[in-house]
């Protein structure tokens, strides 16, 4: 099942949830709306499901302007992020329970019914607990039933709210390779909420990143991190730093060193340059922009190094090979291997540096 969405809006007295987000999501996709609290990336999942009436646009079902529908005319299956599973139900019972409250001329018959509940459940990979009670299970056990109870429906679409949102890191990452595996077996067009990027890289076929009620982007994986859009999508995802600087005549100039900007296309004028940490090399002091050593730290499996930059010590963040001996206190000279520039008037991240 296509989705287009159209000009879609919603506000709540002033604030403004969503403004005027349009994307479409193909057939048998998977997509992720991602983006920080606030952003509005609930609210279009829940415009979408038909749980929140949308002030303005339209939302097609295929061909069909659904924008006014009830959420049973939509036949979405909708997971939510704390299971939302009835507690004195069984498994099996909680998972047959939109087939059993459909009204009688669409109720399968009772061993039809059985029938698709013993195949979810071999589907979710839990065969042998069709008779435990929701307490009996653990956090990835539920949610594995809750996507169970949303497919029993065939549902048109799937509708995910931060799914592994309760769930501890190591149950997340082996949900996520578990919920693709599903998704590539049944086909579903499936919209899924996160906040999480790692989570959205590593699942969707696209991402849609929204900030503030508006969508900033809509790419591949690929596409979002290596050729963000705009300040945002590149401050949000992945790690990174931004410099002043001002363009003249395609060359970055800050303070007393220029950059050459290559293919990149900027008016002149002030601007930001944006950089991952990945992408900077220490030079010897001398070659390239000049920076100081501040603070050494380890993240994982890298070291990572704080430089003031410049006379304005400016701070950016470089991420060091293992061979490289450096303390704190050094004076470096910087190369930046990728980088992107905005004009310092584009709508910016709130998020700190």
């Amino acid at each position: 099942m296509e989705l287009k969405i159209r000009h879609v809006s919603k506000d709540y007295g002033t604030f403004a949830a969503l403004h005027d987000v349009s994307l479409d999501i193909r057939s048998g996709e998977l997509v992720a709306l991602l983006g920080p609290s606030g952003s509005g990336k609930t609210t279009l999942l829940r415009a979408i499901a038909g749980l929140e009436t949308i002030d303005e646009g339209q939302i097609f079902f295929g061909g069909t302007d659904a924008s006014r529908t009830s959420i049973q005319q939509r036949n979405v299956g909708f997971v939510f992020q704390h299971y939302a599973l009835f507690r004195h139900m069984k498994v099996a019972d909680n998972i047959a329970f939109g087939l059993r409250a459909r009204d009688r001329s669409r109720r399968p018959h009772e061993s039809e019914i059985a029938r698709k509940v013993k195949e979810l459940l071999e589907l979710v990979q839990l065969p042998e607990l069709g008779d435990r009670y929701p307490a009996q299970l653990s956090g990835g056990q539920r949610q594995r039933v809750a996507l169970a109870r949303a497919l029993a429906i065939e549902p048109q679409v799937l509708l995910l709210d931060e799914p592994f949102g309760a769930l501890d890191a190591q149950v997340r990452k082996d949900l996520r390779r578990w919920l693709r595996a599903i998704h590539e077996e049944t086909g579903h067009t499936t919209v899924f909420v996160t906040h999480d990027q790692e989570e959205a890289l590593e699942l969707a076929d696209r991402v849609a990143v929204l900030s503030k009620g508006e969508l900033q982007q809509i790419g591949t994986p690929d596409d979002i991190y290596d050729r963000p859009a705009t300040p945002f999508v590149y401050a949000f995802i992945g790690d990174s730093s931004f410099l002043p600087i001002e363009v003249r005549g395609g060359e970055a100039v800050l303070d007393r060193s220029v950059l050459p900007l290559g293919q990149l296309s900027a008016p002149d004028g002030q601007a930001r340059l944006h950089v991952r940490p990945q992408d900077v090399v220490l030079r010897p002091t001398g070659e390239g922009v000049s920076g100081r050593v501040t603070l050494l730290r380890r993240t994982g499996a890298f070291r990572r190094a704080d430089i003031e930059v410049g006379d304005a010590r400016r701070r950016i963040e470089a991420q060091l090979p293992p061979e490289l001996a450096i303390t704190e206190g050094d004076e470096v000279g910087l190369h930046f291997n990728r980088f992107a520039v905005f004009p310092s008037d584009a709508p910016h991240s709130t998020a700190p540096n």
